[in-house]
Order: C-alpha cells, then sequence, then structure tokens
C-alpha cells in the first residue's frame, strides 16, 4: 500500500479587484523524481493580464480548464498563439509572455525533464525552446485529458488523474535514462556548480557523448542546465523576498562576479536585473 499523501492546500485571496485561488499538493513520493510540483488555479482580473514566464530547469505542463491563455513566441511580445486543452513548454533560455483576458483556470504540472521524457516519449530535443499542444503530444489514450479534469468534482481527483496518467506512463516506459538521472540530480543539489569535465570523466563518457545524453533526455546540454539551475535558485531567493546587493547575490549563486550574474539575468529575462527583481518582488505579493 502506498504513502498517504496529503489532501490539496487551497488559498483564496484578493488583490484590489483580481480573484485568485491557488491549490497545491506534494507529488506522491513515487513520482518526486519527475514532478517538481503541481497546482490548479482561477484567476480574475477586472482586465487583461500579461506575465514574463521565465526559464528554469523544468518541463511545464499546462491543461487549460478555462479560455486559453495567449502564449507569445519565446523572448518576444509580437505573435502569439492559443492553445485549446493546452500546451507543453520545454526548456528554454529566454523568457516567455503570457497573456490572459481577466480570466483563466487551470492545471500546472512542473515535470523534471526525465519525467518529461518518459511520460511524453519524445526526445527532449523536440521541446527545446518551443511550445506544443499539450493534446497533440499526449499519449492518445491521455487526448482527452482537459476534458476529463473538467469534469472531476474537487482539486484532489484532478491531482490523482494527472498523478495516475504518469504513473502509468512511467510503468510502461523502456528508455533507459539512469546515467543522465543520476548526473542531473548531480547538478541540482549543486545549485549549478559542476565542473562538466569532471563530470563526464565521472560518467566514463566522452563530453561529446555526455551533451548528446542530454539533448535527448533533458533538451539541453549539462552546460545550458547548470546555468538554469543557477538562475532558478536566484529567482527563489528573489520571489522569497530575501534581500543582498548583486555582489553578494552573485557570490551566494556561484556567479564568478556581479556582471556575470547581470548578464545570465539579462538573456533570462529579457530585461535588467533592477526590473527583473522589481518584478520578481510584485509577483511574490500578489501570490499567497
Amino acid at each position: 500500500m502506498g504513502a498517504l499523501v496529503p489532501g490539496a492546500r487551497i488559498l483564496r485571496g484578493r488583490s484590489g479587484e483580481s480573484r485568485w485561488e491557488l491549490a497545491t499538493r506534494p507529488p506522491a513520493p513515487r513520482l518526486r523524481p519527475y514532478i517538481r510540483d503541481l497546482c490548479g488555479y482561477t484567476e480574475e482580473t477586472p482586465g487583461p493580464l500579461r506575465r514574463r514566464e521565465l526559464p528554469a530547469p523544468q518541463v511545464v505542463v499546462i491543461i487549460e480548464l478555462g479560455p486559453p491563455i495567449r502564449v507569445f513566441d519565446p523572448g518576444a511580445d509580437r505573435r502569439h498563439v492559443r492553445y485549446p486543452g493546452g500546451f507543453v513548454a520545454g526548456l528554454d533560455d529566454t523568457f516567455t509572455i503570457t497573456e490572459h483576458d481577466g480570466f483563466q483556470r487551470g492545471l500546472q504540472v512542473n515535470l523534471t525533464p526525465i519525467g518529461a521524457r518518459l511520460f511524453f516519449g519524445v526526445p527532449m530535443a523536440e521541446l527545446t525552446g518551443r511550445v506544443v499542444s499539450a493534446p497533440d503530444l499526449l499519449p492518445r489514450r491521455h487526448a482527452r485529458l482537459a476534458e476529463r479534469l473538467e469534469e472531476l468534482p474537487t482539486w484532489d481527483a484532478r491531482f490523482d488523474l494527472i498523478e495516475r496518467a504518469l504513473g502509468e506512463r512511467l510503468d510502461e516506459a523502456r528508455i533507459e535514462t539512469g546515467v543522465v538521472s543520476w548526473a542531473f540530480q548531480r547538478i541540482e543539489q549543486r545549485g549549478g556548480a559542476v565542473d562538466m569535465r569532471a563530470l563526464a570523466r565521472e560518467l566514463g563518457y566522452s563530453q561529446k557523448h555526455v551533451i548528446d545524453l542530454f539533448r535527448e533526455h533533458v533538451g539541453v546540454p549539462p552546460k545550458l542546465l547548470a546555468r538554469l539551475v543557477r538562475f532558478d535558485r536566484l529567482v527563489q531567493h528573489l520571489k522569497a523576498g530575501a534581500t543582498g546587493t548583486w555582489a553578494e547575490l552573485a557570490q551566494r549563486f556561484g556567479y564568478y562576479d556581479q556582471a556575470h550574474l547581470a548578464r545570465d539575468v539579462k538573456q533570462f529575462t529579457g530585461t535588467t536585473p533592477t526590473r527583473a527583481r522589481a518584478e520578481l518582488i510584485d509577483l511574490a505579493s500578489l501570490s499567497p
């Protein structure tokens, strides 16, 4: 018998004329190597709302239960696409703008790259820097996933369905990811501070072969993954309201110096560190 999973935590709030509901629940223990986190959400605002979504070491799966949001081309705010039923966003090295008209509702499942590789069964390089329609990518048996989730009465029931679907695919998977999974965990555990030559030696492969393995099972080379891990830790630190000068943050998160941090922040956010920090603080103040 599996370990019990606590029920969903549901938070509701207001910010001016905006209202939101957020449901979260830890993944089942056996799925934690494959699901970083999952949440259900409803948001109502008095008018259109635009957000800057930042890159992270994860594959984002959005299942729309309301009107599909607009997703702009990575790193731009001109051309956009709507994805009825939801979408999957692979690893990227830049931001993505999303926008809704005043209402959105759905589920977000943040998969580890290994989890996405096993669940979708496609090389992760096919998703790198791309946003793909979820119904087009989901296994055939789950093509109606959004409709099935919409029919369920509670967030817990929806989370259960998502976890069953992922668990079934993991049981069926015949893709060997053990080497890359170990290396991925090593990079995360060290906050991105991993020497790539030393990593290749530990794995017993050439650097070229390690890069090829990462492109297939993660979507990006290990060096870019390490940068995303380091940047994501910085983002979570700032979203939590933590303080520190840029020089202090650079030292804390393993950047060579403040200029190195500024270059990564500008590439990943499309804006200056000062503006990015302000946006993250504003976002944190509107979140539960």
